[in-house]
């Protein structure tokens, strides 16, 4: 840019639009590392040098007291050798992939009746409720419910039914435990499908509805393209959340038995729950922070795999 100058002796003032010399500019870059400096320090001692930790302590044999011994990928090896890391892992891409298909098959569902009604509002916050209530107290409810005495086969025997099912058994636990997750989280994506829906422009359906589309089409060719950056971001959230599904299976697993929920509903944050902080067992914190990181890496992978798979160009409107 050109410089302006008012005479012999002036000092030179940059013109207006320099902002690489602008007081403005100056300060900004000077505030930068003051606002950035806290966080950055937060990310690092919390989260990327645990992180760091944790792979180096996946390569050794360590129970917390006594020094690390050097095993390499012993711990990896052991881990897929481990039946019970398995069915961890099994059990968590079943909650990853049952629990959300239903649960956005429901979202999409539910977004589509609720979007002309009435009082909307009220009742997608009735829907969102129980996303904010604690895992605990559910676990509390089923065996309140549930249990042999309890109110459902009471209510079960009231309308003649002698021999009602074992809801809590080893057989039934896991089912029950996947169809809680669905009534407790679908909420949370109806609510943030429904944000995006509403800025969806309301002639678009009018000029459908003139075409003679009918609702599955106006959802098909519509709702679903405008709305699919959020679903998108929906379904990325759901994975990671999938993976830390934790208390709900440890209370309501536990429920009949005073020695946690059986092997046959863990999931692979119990799995490391089970292997590091009990007490009736040395801690393996090497093939727990294994697990930890063969987890992450799952998670990491298959995120990467659902953003390019649900990866489109930008539809404007």
């Amino acid at each position: 840019m050109a410089v302006l100058t008012a005479g012999r002796g002036r000092t030179a003032i940059p013109a207006a639009g320099n902002g690489r010399g602008a007081p403005l500019a100056v300060r900004r870059r000077r505030l930068f590392w003051p606002f950035v400096t806290p966080a950055l320090t937060c990310l690092v001692l919390f989260y990327l040098g645990p992180l760091l930790f944790g792979v180096w302590t996946s390569l050794h044999r360590w129970d917390g007291f006594t020094p690390m011994t050097w095993r390499g990928l012993g711990n990896y090896r052991a881990l897929l050798d481990d039946p019970f890391f398995r069915t961890s892992v099994a059990n968590t891409f079943k909650i990853l992939i049952y629990v959300g298909v239903i649960m956005f098959v429901l979202s999409f569902a539910l977004t589509m009746v609720l979007r002309d009604m009435r009082g909307k509002k009220f009742v997608r916050a009735v829907i969102f409720f129980p996303h904010i209530v604690n895992a605990m107290v559910f676990g509390v409810l089923a065996g309140f419910l549930f249990n042999p005495d309890g109110l459902a086969n009471s209510a079960l025997a009231a309308v003649g039914i002698d021999d009602p099912p074992k809801w809590l058994s080893v057989d039934n636990v896991f089912t029950l435990i996947l169809a809680t997750m669905v009534f407790t989280t679908t909420g949370f994506y109806v609510t943030i499908i429904m944000a995006s829906v509403d800025n969806i422009p309301l002639y678009l359906y009018e000029d459908a509805e003139l075409a003679g589309a009918g609702s599955f089409r106006k959802f098909w060719h519509i709702t679903l393209p405008l709305s699919w950056d959020v679903i998108s971001v929906c379904a990325v959230l759901w994975t990671i959340s999938s993976v830390k599904v934790f208390e709900l299976v440890l209370v309501f697993g536990g429920s009949n038995t005073g020695s946690g929920p059986p092997v046959e509903t863990w999931t692979s944050a119990l799995y490391i729950y089970r292997n590091a902080f009990t007490g009736d067992r040395v801690p393996q914190f090497g093939m727990v922070c294994a697990a930890g990181v063969t987890s992450l890496v799952l998670v990491a992978v298959f995120t990467l795999l659902l953003r390019r798979l649900m990866r489109r160009d930008p539809i404007e409107y």
